[in-house]
């Protein structure tokens, strides 16, 4: 396998476009616009400049692995010559299934298609291809560089061959991957988001204040950020959809998204990406302000 195309070049996209181009694979980096494409390039080179600062990587390392990634605004160029594609679109049911369906008319008949979904049915992406037993999750945790998790996540007729080679791949890319079933939200989501939801409903009925629910979860439970921070930093939109998945999947009430996240994001307040969520954030800035609407 040497050959990986990546669908999407957001903030997941641009990271697994990182990993797999720093341990020497050639990636296509696709997305819809050149413009977000030149955003990606200037991500993934401010953020190997960090590992060559670290020690990490060396220069030459840094300019060999930028000079793996090409981009393609056009699918049918992007992975035409793939041996894996790597979808990391939103997460968006509809939007997967449509790229799924093209990428199984696009792609050779021998390439493994992957989603990174962080809670999407991996057999019901499957289902509108005609190779399911090749369609596999790569779940990357957030940032990709960084975090050692790879949820591999076998579809109702992902194959064991598939499944093993999925193993393997990732641990070249020097990561730690735990296969798992294909169930709503997987193991990773479907416990945090939980977690996260209870926390916003804490904050909802007057328990508690955002710093005061984030201080008793670092320091009562050794988290290295509080849940509201952490939705923060995944996005509120994101939480909430991932929620909505785990309820519709599971029909129980437990997984309902609290009123207040989904007030929140009607309103445009999606947390980092938009500048403010449970805190407010400026570029450049590390401090964690707590967002006026809820200060006392």
């Amino acid at each position: 396998m040497k050959s990986i195309s990546v669908i999407g070049s957001g903030t997941m996209g641009n990271g697994i476009a990182h990993v797999f181009a720093q341990h020497g694979y050639q990636v296509s980096l696709v997305d819809i616009k050149s413009e977000f494409l030149e955003k990606a390039l200037a991500t993934i080179s401010k953020n190997m400049d960090r590992q060559v600062a670290k020690g990490a990587i060396s220069q030459a390392e840094k300019e060999a692995s930028l000079g793996r990634i090409a981009t393609f605004t056009s699918l049918e160029g992007g992975v035409k010559k793939a041996d894996l594609v790597v979808e990391a679109a939103t997460e968006n049911l509809g939007l997967k299934l449509d790229i799924f369906h093209q990428l199984d008319q696009l792609t050779p008949s021998e390439a493994i298609l992957a989603s990174n979904t962080s809670s999407i049915s991996i057999t019901k992406i499957a289902a509108v291809t005609k190779r399911p037993s090749q369609v596999i999750g790569m779940h990357f945790m957030n940032p990709v560089p960084v975090m050692k998790l790879v949820e591999v996540i076998r579809g109702y007729a992902t194959s064991d061959e598939v499944t093993k080679t999925i193993m393997a791949l990732s641990r070249d890319l020097s990561k730690d991957p735990v296969e798992v079933n294909d169930y709503p939200g997987f193991v990773a989501n479907r416990i945090l988001m939980p977690m996260i939801n209870e926390a916003i409903y804490t904050l909802f009925e007057g328990v508690a204040g955002v710093s005061e629910i984030d201080t008793v979860m670092k320091l009562g439970m050794a988290h290295p950020m509080g849940p509201l921070q952490l939705a923060d930093f995944i996005g509120l939109d994101v939480c909430l959809s991932i929620l909505k998945v785990l309820h519709e999947g599971f029909g129980n009430p437990k997984y309902a998204p609290c009123p207040l996240l989904v007030n929140m994001v009607e309103a445009g307040y999606k947390g980092v990406k938009t500048g403010e969520g449970f805190y407010h954030y400026t570029p450049g800035n590390k401090e964690l302000v707590v967002a006026s609407r809820f200060s006392k």
